[in-house]
């Protein structure tokens, strides 16, 4: 092969399709030259905090933000749907204790597509009623799990609380304060949606080929699992803890530059500037911290963003910018939630986003009619040179 193919060849296995339009959509958009998320029209800064986790799920999946009957309505159907399966509960009870949460929420999420009659119809109303099933029993799964590896009794979704805070009661067994059920809606609102990310992708890809609701969605979920797509916050999470205070940063920014590792946190595929939902969620930390009378953790993340991206500038030349994670870490954590399913409550979130791109991907009205996804690839097997390989019986090779 010559240089020229060599090269041609490396670029195309390195694009990770960046830069290639695969679809259009109405659903959400991100400039990350400006740091701008939008869901269908709207700032997602401008929602966070003055909207609730539910009427983004009206907006996502209706086109319009909800009026108060229509958000009530929803409420109810969303509350009404939020019991597992029994079959399902005993099956997570028969899982190793220390299978991965997004492993056990995959599996879950195949399973449910055997209770529901509306997998075996292919229409746009049967896909709305599975995705508000999904979106009201995510929270359960990632509950009921947290609570049957830690040998307690799954607790049974309270109908008179709201999907956040059902959920961090679902986990906990602790009904919460107004103010840290709010946070956490907030932080679900922030969530939601993020355009063609690789999750979505994964679940339009799959339900470009007409699968159903849950098939496209355990698709999101397995891609979401993934060390490059989701954890970041896990792993913002044990860097924190494994530098322990203010006074260790700069030794650890400089050792972890100097040995070619990352700073979690920093850095994202697509903005070229903070994003935008990280200033959201950092005042969030703070307020937690001084609530829990535990506010170094916050206090380190703030000294981490300012050494490490000096330290980067200095080191590359350019600038580097806090993402997503890098606050909702701490924000989980002073809610008392475990590292490991940091990511679950991602998808607790995301599986607003996930219904909407699958439902757009099967059911837009607009032209082009969505067709089944077939990229190309570029073949560079050369095993036997120039020309094909002669095929050989077994008794002669």
């Amino acid at each position: 092969m010559d240089n020229s193919s060599q090269s041609e060849t490396q670029a195309i296995q390195n694009t990770g399709l960046r830069g290639v339009t695969i679809a259009s959509t109405k659903i959400s958009d991100v400039d990350g030259a400006v740091g701008k998320l939008v869901y269908r029209g709207y700032l997602a800064k401008d929602l966070a905090g003055k909207v609730s986790f539910e009427e983004v799920v009206y907006l996502l999946l209706y086109e319009k933000l909800p009026g108060e009957e229509e958000l009530g309505q929803l409420k109810k159907r969303l509350a009404s749907e939020r019991t597992l399966p029994d079959e399902l509960t005993d099956a997570l009870r028969t899982r190793p204790k220390d299978a991965l949460p997004m492993d056990i929420l995959q599996a879950a999420v195949a399973m449910l597509a055997h209770h529901d009659p509306d997998a075996k119809e292919h229409s746009r109303d049967a896909a709305l009623r599975i995705a508000i099933r999904l979106i009201a029993k995510f929270p359960t799964i990632v509950a009921a799990w947290e609570r049957i590896r830690n040998n307690k009794r799954p607790l049974e979704p309270n109908p008179e609380l709201d999907h956040a805070a059902n959920f961090l009661y679902m986990l906990t067994g602790v009904i919460p304060d107004e103010e840290t059920a709010g946070f956490f809606d907030t932080c679900l609102v922030l969530h939601a949606e993020h355009s063609f990310n690789a999750s979505t992708f994964a679940a339009r890809e799959v339900a470009s080929t007409k699968a159903h609701m849950y098939a496209s969605v355990a698709a999101g979920v397995g891609s979401l699992s993934g060390a490059l797509h989701g954890g970041a916050n896990t792993r913002v999470m044990q860097m924190l803890l494994e530098i322990g205070s203010v006074d260790n940063v700069e030794n650890y920014v400089d050792n972890t530059l100097a040995s070619g590792g990352v700073i979690m946190g920093l850095g994202h595929a697509v903005y070229q500037t903070d994003d935008p939902r990280a200033h959201i969620l950092a005042p969030m930390s703070q307020k937690l911290g001084k609530r829990a009378g535990e506010g170094k953790w916050y206090d380190l993340s703030v000294q981490l963003e300012k050494v490490a991206k000096k330290a980067f500038k200095n080191k590359k030349g350019k600038e580097i910018y806090v993402n997503v994670d890098f606050y909702s870490a701490t924000v989980y954590y002073y809610m008392g939630i475990p590292a490991d399913q940091f990511t679950p409550i991602f998808a607790i979130s995301r599986i607003a986003g996930w219904a909407a791109h699958v439902i757009e991907e099967q059911f837009a009205e607009a032209a082009p009619k969505p067709a089944l996804y077939r990229p190309e690839s570029d073949y560079v097997g050369e095993y036997c040179g120039p020309e094909e390989c002669l095929f050989e019986p077994i008794e002669d090779r």
